[in-house]
């Protein structure tokens, strides 16, 4: 397939020399070779050109350059294959990642929530019995501030009896009614302490 390729070549490169001649006109009868005729020396040119190109195996060595940068770009395609499949898993993995992360990020907002409503009902409750322990203090306070002023209003009210009394008897009792009486009192105190 080569050749016949190159051949047909050739002719097609050929038809310009051919062409180029004014009054040229094809010979009648058998061709004739001359060195005078400048068709058969481009014919024997080209014809020795290919030759050359063939002796040195010009077309294979072509053949396996095309054939080795075919080879260089099917491995290009599939080392770009691999690293296109290569990239997608990574990326189906970070977005697997992000959903992972997303996902615990919401769980830990609600925790947080949760924690943070705990929180809150804990410190109201604390609250509510601080108030308590408060108001419970401040009525014994109150409790024991009436009972401090009864006791006072009480002692008071006996020293006033007694300041009264004392008015009284001392103006209505003679001296020696008084020294009885103190006298009395005096025994009676011993007889108590003993």
């Amino acid at each position: 397939m080569k050749t016949s390729l190159t051949l047909i070549l050739a002719t097609v490169a050929a038809t310009p020399a051919l062409a180029a001649e004014e009054g040229y006109s094809y010979p009648k009868g058998l061709f004739q070779p001359s060195l005078g005729n400048t068709d058969f020396v481009v014919l024997i040119g080209f014809l020795l050109f290919i030759a050359i190109i063939f002796y040195f195996n010009v077309p294979a060595m072509l053949g396996g350059l095309l054939d080795k940068r075919a080879e260089g770009i099917k491995s290009d395609l599939d080392e770009a294959r691999a690293l296109r499949e290569e990239a997608q898993t990574l990326l189906a993995s970070y977005e697997r990642k992000q959903r992972e992360v997303a996902d615990q990020a919401e769980r830990i907002v609600a925790q947080a929530k949760a924690d943070a409503e705990a929180a809150a009902e804990e410190a109201k409750a604390n609250l509510e019995k601080s108030i308590a322990r408060r108001m419970q203090a401040a009525e014994d306070q109150i409790q024991s501030a009436e009972d401090k002023a009864v006791q006072s209003v009480r002692n008071r009210a006996v020293e006033v009896a007694i300041a009264a009394a004392a008015a009284t008897i001392g103006k209505s009792m003679a001296a020696a009614d008084a020294n009885k009486l103190i006298d009395a009192s005096i025994g009676e105190v011993e007889r108590r302490l003993h």
